[in-house]
């Protein structure tokens, strides 16, 4: 038994990408599109006038009923008359005794118009829905889903819809609760979207930040197979803290309640219990209380606060080592992490860069594409607790070699999204920062202002209309204020600024000549900042293993990592793309977390 295919579903970019023009190609031919209503209408139909269906026609029709008993079960005064006048022996026919109701109404019928959006594009297609083919009510609320076959054909009133769906069949509807769904309302701002990130992506500034996400992700990968380099997955958990000074997230599957469970019975032994003496205190509280309520003598009272004050005492005393030793617990090196999953403390990824050198030094130009993690409090507008980096390194490479590479992979990103996100860039144009293509535009066609450190130093002293909060004294870390002065303010396009002084860069940057400064640099952009980060890599042993000493570090936790210098070294450099904050460049948005498709943040992590 064959069964009738259903057509393809067609996606509604490639229905409208041109609209004016292509889109007439389609005309007349019957497609399958799928999508989440953006908004309705609902056009009433004139009234189908009702009809009485009361058989009477019928009635003179049938043969065996007569003038007269028509007349008696249609008209009651002549019933009433023929009773008077003596037609008691004339038995009318029940079946002409029974009313003739009315028909049940019909619900007047409609033409519903609907704006429907799959999230391939900007743009939405009209369907036009007739009642017969699918009840109004349960397609007319914003959000529902419908999978829908019909004609294509020319709008038949002027707007900016050149073609419109009109429907044959419904396939699927997926109502929606509009009493509880969120984008039932109109005008959400982003901030409370984030806290429903499963539906956020139908927003129309959403789904556009996530189409241009995507592209950037796909020509990041397309830059370095063109340039011969290597995918590599780094560890998202390691030993290691690549950066020396980070805010780490500690992995482990110790858990606290039988550590405190511990730590009681280990109390216990010595005699002294925490539950114990909160027990204690509670009990002396109550005789306090009784105390104060009778007339006892005042001496009484005053010994048994004072015994109840020691006894809370003693309870947070032994609650507050109670957390000392639990903390420390998860400390490194101070306590036996045999029962752990791992024999060792272990961390989420800060970076990949020194994973990517061992590759590096087998394979010549590798990258990685994925996320990092830092425990850091900030409330900042552009951090998150977990971020996406795309970090490359690259053997037989120097500082310069790094800082061009980096110049043309952002380059290659803007020009990229220039040329496939048009609509997107429009919209984003329109309703979020009207300087967003124009920015683009200059990335790809004007280098950065190429200046070191002490060069930027300068040139911010020298700024007499601008208090910026932190005095200028060799040696300090440019904060955002400073970069953002001079990318948006002096310069009024990318800079890059190099060979930083070694206090503020991370233990593995090679070291310049002065013994002050790194081979380290910085890629600012207007409007949001620092978006690379690059390095030369120290490839001499002596003085890198002085730098991990010099910052107190765990020095074998680094053996692995020193063991390229032993063996096989070779100079090499490298960067790290902030791809979130790259994303934030292109769409002109403030925050970062509303890029990120779920973003997390100190104290949400909502789903």
């Amino acid at each position: 038994m064959s069964t009738q295919q259903e057509p393809n579903r067609v996606l509604i970019k490639t229905l409208l990408h041109h609209e004016h023009d292509g889109a007439a190609s389609f005309v007349g031919q019957r497609v399958l599109v799928g999508g989440w209503v953006k908004s309705s209408k609902e056009v009433k139909k004139p009234s189908i006038p009702l009809v009485m269906d009361n058989g009477f026609d019928h009635e003179i029709k049938n043969k065996d009923v007569s003038c007269v008993e028509i007349l008696q079960s249609r008209i009651p005064l002549v019933r009433s008359i023929f009773h008077v006048l003596g037609g008691k022996s004339y038995v009318p026919r029940k079946k002409l005794e029974h009313s003739h109701p009315l028909k049940p109404m019909i619900p007047q019928p409609s033409t519903v118009y609907l704006l429907l959006t799959d999230g391939s594009c900007v743009s939405s297609l009209q369907v036009v829905v007739d009642s017969s083919v699918a009840q109004p009510s349960n397609i007319l609320a914003t959000g529902t889903c419908i999978l829908v076959e019909g004609l294509l054909g020319k709008t038949s009133s002027e707007g900016k819809h050149f073609i419109e769906l009109k429907a044959e069949r419904v396939f699927h509807t997926g109502t929606v609760d509009t009493d509880n769904y969120l984008l039932s309302r109109k005008r959400i701002p982003l901030d409370m979207l984030r806290d429903y990130c499963h539906f956020r992506p139908r927003t129309t500034t959403v789904a556009t930040i996530m189409r241009i996400r995507n592209v950037l992700s796909f020509a990041t990968h397309s830059f370095f197979n063109d340039h011969a380099f290597i995918d590599v997955q780094v560890p998202t958990i390691t030993t290691t803290d690549s950066e020396g000074f980070s805010n780490l997230f500690k992995v482990t599957t110790r858990d606290r309640k039988a550590d405190k469970e511990k730590l009681n019975t280990i109390y216990e032994t010595e005699g002294v219990s925490l539950e114990v003496v909160k027990a204690a205190a509670k009990e002396k509280s109550n005789q306090v209380e009784n105390l104060k309520r009778s007339e006892s003598n005042r001496e009484a009272l005053a010994a048994a606060i004072q015994d109840l004050r020691k006894t809370n005492e003693l309870a947070s005393h032994l609650e507050a080592r109670e957390k000392k030793t639990i903390g420390a617990s998860l400390k490194d090196d101070k306590v036996d992490l045999s029962e752990d999953f791992f024999a060792c403390q272990t961390y989420l990824t800060v970076s990949g860069r020194l994973h990517l050198e061992s590759y590096a030094c087998a394979l010549g130009n590798v990258y990685s594409f994925g996320p990092r993690f830092q425990a850091d409090k900030t409330d900042s507008a552009k951090h998150s607790a977990e971020m996406w980096m795309v970090e490359a390194e690259m053997a037989f490479a120097q500082l310069k070699d790094s800082m061009n590479c980096a110049n043309d992979f952002v380059k290659y990103l803007c020009k990229r999204v220039l040329e496939n996100c048009s609509q997107d860039l429009k919209f984003v144009a329109k309703r979020i920062d009207n300087t967003c293509i124009d920015r683009l535009q200059q990335i790809v066609s004007v280098s950065p202002e190429m200046l070191s450190y002490n060069e930027a130093i300068d040139v911010l002293r020298k700024v007499e209309d601008k208090k910026f909060e932190t005095n200028f004294e060799w040696g300090i870390e440019l904060t955002t204020e400073h970069l953002s002065y001079l990318a948006d303010v002096i310069y009024k396009k990318a800079v890059m600024i190099y060979d930083y002084p070694k206090e503020v860069r991370p233990f593995y940057v090679r070291l310049n000549d002065d013994g002050k400064t790194v081979a380290a640099y910085d890629l600012i952009v207007p409007k949001v900042g620092t978006i690379i980060s690059g390095s030369q890599n120290e490839e001499r042993l002596n003085i890198i293993t002085s730098r991990v000493n010099e910052l107190g570090l765990a020095r074998e936790k680094y053996e692995w990592y020193l063991d390229l210098r032993r063996n096989g070294t070779v100079k090499h450099s490298g960067f790290t793309l902030k791809f979130d904050i790259m994303v934030l460049f292109t769409t002109g948005l403030s925050n970062v977390r509303d890029v990120i498709p779920f973003p997390r943040s100190y104290g949400k992590a909502n789903n």
